[in-house]
Order: C-alpha cells, then structure tokens, then sequence
C-alpha cells in the first residue's frame, strides 16, 4: 500500500550474522546508529592484477581472531570512499558489496574496508544497512539468532 511505512523488524545493539560469499558464519557485529555505513575489518587490503585485471585483494579479520579463516579474497567490482572515523579522521577506504544474513534474510550491503583489529566488533553495522528495515533496541542484543 502507498503511504504506509513497512514493518521494521527489532535488532539489538550487537548481533551475530552471516556473510556467506565470504564464508563467514556467527560473526559479531557491533549495531551503530552513529555510523552511517558499515565496515568490516580485513587485513592485507591490496590492488593487484588477476587474470589481467586491477583487482583488489584482502583477508577478512586476522590471524588473532578465533574466525580468521586464512582465505584471500579477490573483487573486481570495488570503489573508494574518503570515510571518517568517530576519532573525525579521514581514510580513503575501498568499499565491496556482499550480502548479509541476518533474521533469515539475506541483504545486499556495502562494508568499508579496514582494520578494526583493536575494536571490540569486527564488523560495524551502520544507519545505511539498517534504514527501513531495522529499529535498535539498546537493551537488547543478539536477536537475530533467537527463536521466536
């Protein structure tokens, strides 16, 4: 119906998801109503060339991190993003697409890349992934997993 606001599904403040294409299952993430995009924490981020072409390549999380999985990953499809940190300092960031599962859904979202390796969360999802699906409730967390 026009006009009429769609139900926005309750996610706490930290939730466990899924990012299937890059093999990672259960992984914590950190609810950031502060933070307009989302970004996961990589280590080796790179351009190279594969097959002939420019493309960028990075492992997800680390080797301290109990899903380090030691998988390289390579994208074609990537652009940069000058991004501030909540500390008001400016990276130029890579920027992928890949899907979230999260409440048995699967969503298509943009993550900045970086090292978040001294961060509680290595992954941040921001107000860009959760608008107008998702309404925060910080007294709550991992909802997503929970049986209804």
């Amino acid at each position: 119906m026009k006009g009429k606001n769609p139900v926005k599904k309750i996610i706490g403040r930290q939730e466990h998801i899924d990012l299937p294409e890059l093999h990672l299952f259960q992984v914590a993430a950190k609810i950031d109503t502060g933070a307009f995009s989302s970004s996961l924490h990589c280590h080796q981020i790179e351009l190279t060339h594969k097959n002939g072409k420019k493309t960028l390549h990075f492992r997800v999380l680390d080797p301290k991190h109990e899903d380090y999985n030691n998988r390289d990953f390579y994208f074609e499809d990537y652009t940069t993003k000058i991004i501030k940190s909540s500390t008001g300092e400016e990276e130029n960031r890579f920027i992928i697409q890949t899907t979230v599962q999260i409440f048995n859904k699967k969503i298509l979202t943009d993550f900045s890349l970086t090292n978040r390796q001294q961060m509680k969360f290595p992954i941040l999802l921001g107000r860009k992934f959760l608008k107008h699906r998702f309404v925060v409730d910080v007294d709550k967390k991992n909802l997503s997993h929970k049986k209804i």
